[in-house]
């Protein structure tokens, strides 16, 4: 490492060490993740409008659009981990920026051409997709490299919190603009959301961390290297584990979620988007007091809780009747649903970084993601089964009630245990080897 490497990562690791608040990386990383984060719910919104009114997309091409956008978390998200503990965290981040921007700025040019069709966006779609599974490997694992371990919860629920506040806005914000200037102009949008992001991500300054000049292996060698780390540490198997479980069931809920409430509960398309809207404000919520419960209950009752709070918040979909009353209890239950998995999913997430080895933090990661999206499909397909065999009720009463699994694995494992977070050191040279 030469003299002014050095320098820099010193002055990195002491900067990781000040307050959130005046910690400059962290605003940076907060901001960027947050504005992208804005820009991509704007392009949920414009992409299938593009697809349905521009090009006349058929029920086929719309559910093959919606299957390009989910294909790549599933199928890269362990290759993703490997790339994200060999090579620098902030480099992947500003170049998986620049270049998602270049790929969506390819439909308003195609557009303007008039070479836009539906592969254009099969494959706009995929690219997209396939970076932002590389950018979030990188970027959820950079934590621990900017901020100092005793600060990685209150980091965490921060980052949910704009998350939150950033998906929220986008979205009403994505409807907003798309009806004023049109869903292809309103793609440049994501695209300057992307470059606003690189610029961002460029000024993180991370403290460096010791890559072993030793031979690498092999990128599936890699891969089970990281998933075997997880299956055998006693606190991080039963987290990953409790996670895939919550989102199998809510895989199951959320399928016929919207289909209740337009059909049975006869909510309009008005009444969703307001329930839809107060569930997401919930997560804002769950970031503010996640911190303050974990300090004050521990993390081995917050985590059982939250996957409890969401069993009993799904009550009210199950029993509800047609009726403004009913939509807003709906509504209310959605919140303190999306508060809670706010508040455990922040903890888990804290907890695996300061338990896990800086070479390992984004295969870790990705071993959950890669688990919890490839068990969404197959709860989809669930949920139609029980469907088909008795009823959409039958499939929300399921789904409910497997809801119970997660918490409860939680209370049998040794998660029980952590009336504290942890604070085991990340390396054997600390927490900011160099």
């Amino acid at each position: 490492m030469t003299p002014a490497s050095a320098a820099r990562g010193a002055a990195a690791s002491s900067e990781a060490a000040v307050p959130l608040r005046a910690n400059r990386s962290f605003r940076a990383y907060w901001a960027g993740e947050a504005v992208t984060l804005a820009g991509t719910s704007v392009h949920g919104v414009a992409l299938p409008v593009v697809a349905v009114l521009e090009l006349d997309a058929s029920p086929g091409q719309v559910s093959l659009l919606a299957a390009a956008a989910t294909a790549p978390a599933f199928v890269l998200a362990l290759p993703a981990g490997v790339a994200g503990d060999r090579y620098p965290k902030k480099g992947i981040m500003v170049g998986t920026d620049l270049a998602a921007a270049a790929v969506v700025s390819v439909v308003p040019v195609c557009w303007a051409a008039g070479l836009l069709s539906e592969p254009v966006l099969y494959a706009v779609t995929l690219l997209s997709g396939a970076l932002t599974v590389l950018h979030q490997a990188a970027s959820i694992a950079i934590v621990p490299e900017i901020v100092d371990r005793s600060q990685a919860h209150p980091a965490n629920a921060r980052i949910a919190g704009a998350f939150s506040l950033a998906d929220t806005a986008g979205a009403y914000g994505g409807t907003l603009v798309v009806g004023l200037v049109g869903a292809v102009r309103a793609l440049w949008l994501d695209a300057a959301s992307y470059v606003v992001s690189a610029w961002c991500a460029s000024r993180i300054r991370p403290s460096a961390v010791r890559r072993e000049a030793a031979a690498r292996p092999r990128l599936f060698a890699a891969i089970r290297e990281g998933v075997g780390y997880v299956m055998r540490d006693p606190i991080q198997r039963p987290l990953v584990l409790s996670l895939a479980g919550h989102a199998y069931a809510d895989g199951i809920v959320t399928t016929y979620f919207a289909y209740t409430l337009l059909t049975r509960l006869d909510s309009g398309s008005t009444g969703l988007g307001l329930v839809m809207g107060v569930t997401a404000a919930g997560g804002l919520a769950g970031a503010v007091v996640a911190t303050r419960l974990v300090d004050r209950h521990g993390p081995a009752r917050v985590l059982p809780a939250g996957f409890l709070a969401y069993t009993v918040c799904g009550v009210p979909l199950l029993v509800a009747r047609p009726g403004p009353v009913w939509l807003g209890v709906i509504a209310l239950a959605g919140a303190v649903r999306t508060a809670a998995a706010v508040a455990a999913g922040t903890t888990q997430r804290s907890i695996r970084q300061q338990l896990c080895p800086p070479e390992l933090q984004s295969r870790a990661q990705q071993t959950s993601v890669w688990l919890v999206t490839g068990l969404r499909p197959a709860a989809a397909l669930t949920a139609g089964g029980i469907a088909a065999a008795c009823s959409v009720h039958a499939a929300l009463l399921v789904g409910t009630a497997l809801y119970l699994v997660p918490g409860s694995l939680l209370w049998c494992s040794p998660v029980r245990r952590l009336t504290v977070m942890p604070a085991l050191p990340l390396a054997k040279d600390g927490p900011h080897a160099s």
